[in-house]
């Protein structure tokens, strides 16, 4: 079985769970290294927290594909259109669980199981008891291994690598789209698996909203352009905005720039063993509060990075739980003006056992092209 396989088992044991059933998903491949599309066709890893094999439930057509791919003992229940999966999944359950319903509640997905799995979990054992393994999960992801953090830093030098490329095509007169779809080519030119989300170049006023939606609006002489992107590689992510003046910017764009970076700076500095995502937002808001920008500061600090954009921990008031060395995440303050300007400066960074280190290096000092 495979490391995180088996200490997923060792936690559910622990945790007094009988099992978890898990369906194609980010958990899934981080778990198994298996790659499913979720469709409609039922597929589910059963893992008991005895010591069965694990058990997947799966369509016949996937069966040889994945049975060439798995690196662990498991058991294979295959069903075909026609039989439909719920005697699979009954036998299947039954070789993972026993006989009869599980005495003890069974782990599921809160945030990614369908009600498609669901039902069919509850077809087959009636008066099954569910509770929800999202935080476990969440728990074991949070903090990357050497391996990992190697994609990652793989991912990030190439985002940057691309960002480098893109600069010269910023200037007065280009579109967002434009730029847009520029960015989108240098990413995927520097080595990218594919953009960890779509692209977001927001320019003038538009900076102002921290989701904007690429537009036709052209760049002008005095903008504040926020480019927000990222890159996939082997499945882990990177993300970084920085925000690039199209000409000397007014004077109090430029000032909030500055108090940009330096919250920035303090949220960076902030990061170190045992301290809270909490902790870390504290820091760099209050750089931007102490300026008189509080309430132009509308997000959270940071989230976590990894096989997803968004995961934990949650850089923001409430978020409690000590990080270790390993966890990953970003901090990334801004200040945005209605109808004026926005600034934000993001960077990645990782926890290490004396201290962090930001996996981005990409100039944080305003770009003027």
């Amino acid at each position: 079985m495979s490391a995180r396989l088996q200490y997923l088992r060792e936690r559910l044991q622990t945790d007094g769970w009988a099992g978890a059933v898990l369906m194609p998903s980010i958990n899934l491949t981080y778990l198994t290294g298996l790659r499913f599309h979720p469709g409609k066709r039922l597929t589910l890893l059963l893992l008991s927290a005895g010591d069965t094999p694990p058990v997947m439930v799966l369509p016949q057509l996937e069966l040889e594909r994945v049975r060439a791919s798995v690196t662990f003992e498991a058991r294979f229940f295959a069903w075909n259109d026609a039989e439909g999966p719920l005697k699979a999944l009954a036998t299947g359950m039954e070789a993972a669980f026993g006989a009869g319903v599980p005495a003890r509640p069974i782990a599921i997905e809160h945030t990614v199981m369908r009600v498609m799995e669901l039902h069919a979990l509850e077809m087959v054992a009636p008066g099954i008891r569910t509770g929800d393994l999202d935080p476990l999960l969440s728990e074991l992801r949070m903090v990357k291994d050497a391996e990992e953090l190697s994609f990652m830093e793989r991912a990030v030098a190439i985002v940057e690598q691309a960002l480098q490329a893109f600069l010269p095509h910023i200037r007065p007169g280009v579109s967002e789209r434009a730029l847009s779809r520029m960015l989108s080519e240098a990413i995927l030119a520097a080595g990218a698996d594919s953009e960890s989300f779509a692209n977001m170049i927001a320019s003038g006023p538009h900076a102002a909203n921290p989701h904007h939606e690429n537009s036709d609006r052209l760049l002008q002489t005095g903008d504040l352009v926020i480019i927000d992107c990222g890159a996939v590689y082997r499945g882990y992510h990177s993300d970084i905005t920085r925000t690039i003046a199209v000409g000397e910017p007014d004077p109090v764009a430029r000032h909030i720039y500055e108090i940009v970076l330096a919250a920035n700076t303090a949220g960076r500095n902030a990061c170190r063993p045992g301290v809270s995502g909490a902790a870390i937002d504290a820091a760099a808001r209050s750089v931007i509060e102490a300026a008189g920008y509080g309430a132009a500061f509308v997000h959270r600090t940071g989230h976590g990075l990894g096989l997803e954009t968004h995961e934990l921990p949650n850089i923001v008031a409430g978020s409690d739980t000590p990080l270790r060395p390993g966890t990953t995440f970003t901090v990334e303050p801004g200040i945005y003006l209605p109808g004026q300007c926005g600034v934000r400066i993001e960077d990645d960074v990782v926890i290490t056992e004396h201290g962090s280190r930001s996996l981005t290096t990409f100039p944080r000092e305003l770009i003027v092209v």
